[in-house]
This record gives structure tokens, C-alpha cells and sequence, in this order.
């Protein structure tokens, strides 16, 4: 059965699609999980852009009354490398700096990554401007794996805390982390704000499952049509099958480093079990060998 929505969204029941969006059937090409396509529908979508973070924050839309992109691309252009991170910087309400990424690919570096973004969003004042007046920072990455195997969590929030009594230090720098693949874990406040939607939303990977999740939702209904349209567009399509080759030669690289460490470590033990095996024949001889000298001496 699906959830009806919170009031809080004003979100209408039952959005219409448009006629090809309707129509559209079998596997997306190009989904939110593609962290070209994820930047590319925030940036050009400001009613999608901030009824996420209306959600992700947990206030009202009326209460978000402007959002500045820092770092617009122009959408369709070819990447150079150093472009190739794709966070969203954001000022919200000109009070709080907002930094959103999709990331599909645990390169084992995300607790590093995500400060090294956040401390230099935080570093924003010019030289004559008090300290006090810094911006609050909030990172929130969407994670397409489990960032702490020992302790999944769905949405999980950080802050730099008192590790004895748990007193806050700062409230101005954040970090969230929503873990795409872990909506079962959503607590009752998360599928308050439909969080858990979100994160279902992206990781759809059919126009089937799309409609299914975002008819209810006039936003999420927004998104697929921009997803839909973004779709169609070539030079966008190919901005996305480039960070999807991307992602597909990084994932082999691991899947091969893994092999090559896999195969170093059966040569190790290969290695270790030869080595105890020599040590154990070393024993018996010197065994044998002491046997001998005491047989002559007698």
C-alpha cells in the first residue's frame, strides 16, 4: 500500500505525468545514481532542489525563501578533470551553507572527503570578518553503500561533540550521510519528512518503479519529468555515460586490486604453511642430530 505524504510537504495526491513520461517504459539510462544527472536535475530544477532540502532539514518549504548555487556548471559542456567533483554548494537563506553529493562508489576515503568539503566550505570569511559570523555548514552525502559496515544507519548526523558528556562544541559544522541502500532502517521522523522516498526515488531503475513512488508527490512527480527530459538530451546523456565509465573503470580497478590482494594473501599463507613445515622438519633433525651425539658420547 503506499504511504500517504505528511501535510508539511504540500505535496498533491495523484500528479499528472506527462504523455511520454506516462508512456515510458523498462531500465532508466541515466538515474539519480549517476552523480552527473543527480547535479544536473538540482541545478536546473530550483522547486525539486528545495523541496529536498525542506525534507533533509526538516523545515517548511515557505520557510526556505532563497537558494544560491555557488558553483553552477553549465550543464552539457564537457568535464576537465579537476571538475570532476560534483558537490552542490549551497546558501540557504543567506544564514546556512549546504553541500549535497551523490556518491555510488565507496573509494574507502568518505570520512576524509566529506571534511575536507566541509572545512572548506566553513573557511568562507574574508580577512576583516569577524570569526562569529562564519555560516553554519551542513555536508549531506547520499551514499550508495553502507558507510559503517559495524552500524548501518539510514540517516545518520555528526557534529564535533564533548567525547565525556556529549556536550556540542559547534553546531556550525554538520555532517549527514543518507544510506541509499538502507531505507529499512528510515526512522518514524525520517518517513515523516519522506526522506525514505527520496532515497527510493533515486535509486529507482525503471519508469515503472518511477511513477509507482513519485505519483503522489508533486516534487518527486517534478523530478522524474526532469529526469524523463534530461534523459533525451545528448549532450547531457553523454556527460552521464562518462561518469558511468568512470565509476565502471573504478569499480574494475578495485575488483582487480581485490583479486591481486586475494591472491598475495593465498601466497602468503602458501608461504607461512612452507615455512612451518621447513621450521617442523629443522626440529626433527636437530632432534635426530642430538640423538646421534648423545649415542657417540655413550
Amino acid at each position: 500500500m503506499t504511504r500517504q505524504f505528511s501535510k508539511h510537504s504540500s505535496s498533491s495526491n495523484h500528479s499528472v505525468f506527462s504523455n511520454e513520461l506516462a508512456n515510458a517504459t523498462g531500465p532508466i539510462d541515466y538515474g539519480f545514481t549517476n552523480d552527473y544527472m543527480f547535479r544536473a536535475i538540482l541545478q536546473k530544477n530550483m522547486t525539486v532542489l528545495k523541496a529536498l532540502i525542506s525534507s533533509l532539514l526538516h523545515i517548511k518549504m515557505e520557510d526556505i525563501t532563497e537558494i544560491r548555487i555557488q558553483n553552477p556548471i553549465e550543464l552539457g559542456k564537457t568535464i576537465e578533470n579537476r571538475d570532476f567533483i560534483l558537490d552542490i554548494h549551497l546558501i540557504i537563506n543567506n544564514s546556512h551553507a549546504i553541500n549535497l553529493e551523490m556518491q555510488v562508489a565507496d573509494e574507502h576515503d568518505w570520512p576524509e572527503r566529506s571534511l575536507s568539503y566541509l572545512c572548506r566550505s566553513f573557511d568562507q570569511l574574508n580577512e576583516s570578518e569577524a570569526y562569529r559570523k562564519a555560516k553554519p555548514v551542513i555536508h549531506i552525502g547520499f551514499l550508495n553503500y553502507t558507510l559503517f559496515q559495524d552500524a548501518p544507519e539510514f540517516y545518520a548526523k555528526y557534529y564535533m561533540i564533548n567525547v565525556k558528556n556529549h556536550r556540542i562544541y559547534s553546531d556550525k559544522l554538520a555532517l549527514y550521510v543518507v544510506d541509499l541502500t538502507h531505507t529499512d532502517l528510515a526512522s518514524d521522523e525520517d518517513r515523516k519528512w519522506q526522506i525514505d522516498f527520496w532515497a527510493k526515488l533515486f535509486k529507482t531503475t525503471t519508469w515503472e518503479e518511477l511513477r509507482m513512488i513519485s505519483r503522489d508527490n508533486k516534487y518527486m512527480t517534478e523530478a522524474s519529468e526532469e529526469l524523463y527530459e534530461l534523459n533525451s538530451d545528448d549532450a547531457i546523456r553523454a556527460r552521464c555515460r562518462a561518469r558511468k565509465d568512470y565509476y565502471n573503470n573504478l569499480r574494475q580497478t578495485q575488483e582487480d586490486f581485490a583479486a591481486l590482494q586475494a591472491e598475495i594473501t593465498a601466497k602468503d599463507a602458501a608461504i607461512e604453511e612452507r615455512d612451518a613445515i621447513i621450521a617442523a622438519l629443522q626440529a626433527q633433525l636437530a632432534e635426530k642430530e642430538a640423538q646421534l651425539k648423545k649415542g657417540e658420547q655413550q
